[in-house]
This record gives structure tokens, C-alpha cells and sequence, in this order.
């Protein structure tokens, strides 16, 4: 009977499981339903560091601004202190890489502030005010390798991090508000047209997007939505969740280099010009700096999502003129426009390459979509 009874037992423990593991394999297989829209629920709350960090730069940037108007002098130690206060603060969520470029004696807040001001012949030996804009002595625009470059440096990076660990849908709110697109998705940085526009690198995005079903911008929310939808659903959507993470990350970094195409493409166009004025040389030279700050925001940045190799993004700086570890001639941009234009044709064709993208994509970089459809 007592061999009886353990058989009886063992063979309802092996329906019980198969039961079970049945169930499991049912779930999983089960395909997930995504909603139409983002739920909003608790994204405020959700999201109260992320916003601050938000703001801290918007405060940096501001400080930064007022160095463009000559004779205005711009305190280095306020701008670290921007930089370095809050809970966390810029600093504590920036690569240490990119951390090393911005601060200390020979970085870029320092520069910003040394250039403050003066005036800038591109060329000179002192930086300062030239156009609407305030240059290093190499002839880059210090303000935007700081803000633009942080974009990935920072809210990239912290997003990613965040994405390292178990998933809930507060963390969803997080990366989302990181990128920089309120979960309403419009889909344009125009406040005009509406009270939450798209800011940071959501706002370049829109910008990169025909509005088409098929651009960046809708790539990325449709990760957004699969990635809540997958994070809801549990943990037998692990798969739904990681490919949402790829498709998020990934389009945000092609965003960003999109952007940079976008600005270079300017620069070849304002620089081609007979004659370009003071105003439209310093106009490419800023240009210029937004390109190398959205690429250069990427390198020594730990990513499983990350696409362009540290080598890749050096091929691109240099022929960008701005070489990590060596010094910059990005004021050649503005005084040998005929020696120089090519290089930097080449690397919008060096990040076409990187990236994949399509000729047609390529021409329609060139646009702010946002504008030309009065979005």
C-alpha cells in the first residue's frame, strides 16, 4: 500500500506540474495587446527626479546663454555649481568619461567661462562672442558640447542604467521623461501649439520626423508602448520588454546622429555661400558644434543598445575637426570653407554608413519636419 500510495502521489505531482507548466507556456505564447496610447497614470509622481534633472539643466543652459551677449561675463563656479547640486544631480548621472570633459581647470565649463566676455575673430587666440554666439579659441561653441552632449552623456546614459534593472512601470515613466517626450506623444517641440511639447532629445526627434507612421519619433513611441504594455503584462513578456528597450534606445541614438546630419548639412550649405557674413559663418560654426556634441555625447558610454563603436565616433570627430585628445581647428570651418567642406561632407556619409540609413532618410535630414508642416 505505502508503494502504492508514493506512486499515486508521484503521478498526481507530474499532472500537477505539466498543469502548470502548460499554463506558463500558454501565457507566454500568448500574443501581448498594446494600447493605442500611454497610460499616464502616476507619471508625475513616478518621474519627480527625473524632472528635476530636467530642470538643472534647463538652469545650466540659461547661466551658459548669457555668455552670448558681449561684454557678459559667466561665472564658472555657478555653472558647476548647476552642474554638481541636486539629488542626483547632472554630474552623479553623467559618464565619467564625458564628466572629465566638462569639469576641472582645463574643461569645458571653464572654457565657457573664459571665453566670456570677450570677442573672437575665428582664428585668434582668445575665444569669446562672434555673431549670436560664444566660441573657444578652436572655434567651438562651448555651450552646446555641454548641453547638446549630455543628451546622451547624461539622459541616455541614465536611462539605460535604469533599464539595467528589474523593470516596473515607473521605471517606463522614467526613461520616457528622460528622452524628453511627455507620454501624450505630440510629436513636436512648437510650444506654441501645445502646453507639453517635446523637449530634449524627443524634441530633435519630432524634428527628424515626417510624421509619416514610419519616422524615428514614432519608432521610439511605439517602443514606449509595447515596453509599458510588456512591463504590465509580467515577466513571461521578458522577450516583448527587451525588444522594446532595442527599438527605444537604438532609434534614440539614430536621432541623435540624424541630428548631427541635419546640422552638417547646414554647415556645407551656409559655408558654400559667396561671401557668407560674420553672422552666417558664426551661425555654421554653431551649427557645427551641435554636430559634434550630439555624436561625441556617445563615446565611452556602457550601452548593450549602443550601435556607433568608440572608433566610429573618433572617424567621425576628426574628420569633424574636433579629434578627442587633440586639439581642435574647428574655426577652418569659417576661414578655409573650400579645403575643409569635404571632410565634413564625409562624415555625414561616415554616419550614413554607421547607421544604415537610406538615401532617402539621408534627404530628409536636411529638414525640420516640425516646421515644414507646421506641426
Amino acid at each position: 500500500m505505502n508503494t502504492l500510495y508514493k506512486s499515486i502521489l508521484a503521478l498526481l505531482s507530474f499532472f500537477v506540474w505539466t498543469a502548470l507548466l502548460s499554463g506558463c507556456t500558454k501565457e507566454s505564447k500568448d500574443p501581448l495587446i498594446i494600447p493605442e496610447t500611454y497610460d499616464t497614470s502616476g507619471f508625475s509622481s513616478n518621474t519627480a527626479k527625473e524632472q528635476a534633472l530636467r530642470t538643472q539643466l534647463e538652469a545650466l543652459v540659461a547661466e551658459m546663454k548669457k555668455g552670448r551677449t558681449p561684454g557678459v561675463n559667466v561665472s564658472a563656479d555657478k555653472l558647476l555649481a548647476l552642474y554638481t547640486s541636486g539629488n542626483p544631480s547632472l554630474q552623479a548621472v553623467t559618464t565619467s568619461y564625458y564628466n572629465s570633459l566638462l569639469s576641472g581647470s582645463n574643461g569645458w565649463i571653464a572654457a565657457l567661462a573664459s571665453a566670456s566676455g570677450q570677442t573672437y575673430t575665428p582664428g585668434g587666440n582668445s575665444g569669446g562672442t562672434y555673431g549670436a554666439y560664444l566660441f573657444s579659441p578652436d572655434g567651438i561653441e562651448p555651450e552646446q558640447i555641454i548641453d547638446k552632449g549630455l543628451y546622451g552623456a547624461a539622459g541616455y546614459y541614465r536611462a539605460v542604467s535604469l533599464a539595467q534593472n528589474a523593470l516596473s512601470p515607473a521605471t517606463v515613466d522614467q526613461i520616457l521623461c528622460l528622452y524628453g517626450a511627455p507620454p501624450e506623444f505630440p510629436n513636436t517641440n512648437a510650444n506654441t501649439r501645445t502646453a507639453n511639447p517635446d523637449k530634449f532629445m524627443a524634441g530633435y526627434a519630432a524634428r527628424r520626423d515626417k510624421n509619416d507612421g514610419k519616422g524615428l519619433y514614432e519608432r521610439i513611441k511605439k517602443g514606449f508602448l509595447q515596453l509599458q504594455a510588456a512591463v504590465k503584462a509580467g515577466p513571461a513578456y521578458a522577450e516583448k520588454q527587451k525588444e522594446a528597450l532595442e527599438q527605444i534606445f537604438q532609434n534614440w541614438e539614430k536621432a541623435a546622429a540624424a541630428t548631427s546630419v541635419n546640422y552638417l548639412y547646414n554647415v556645407v550649405s551656409t559655408m558654400s555661400a559667396t561671401n557668407p557674413t560674420d553672422a552666417q559663418k558664426a551661425a555654421a560654426l554653431h551649427a557645427h558644434s551641435e554636430a559634434i556634441a550630439f555624436v561625441w555625447g556617445f563615446r565611452q558610454l556602457n550601452s548593450p543598445f549602443r550601435i556607433a563603436t568608440d572608433e566610429q565616433i573618433d572617424q567621425v570627430l576628426t574628420l569633424l575637426y574636433a579629434k578627442p585628445g587633440v586639439r581642435a581647428s574647428v574655426y577652418t570651418i569659417a576661414t578655409k570653407p573650400v579645403q575643409t567642406l569635404g571632410n565634413v561632407l564625409q562624415a555625414t556619409e561616415k554616419i550614413q554608413e554607421i547607421y544604415g540609413f537610406s538615401e532617402q532618410e539621408m534627404e530628409d535630414f536636411k529638414k525640420n519636419w516640425v516646421t515644414e508642416q507646421g506641426r
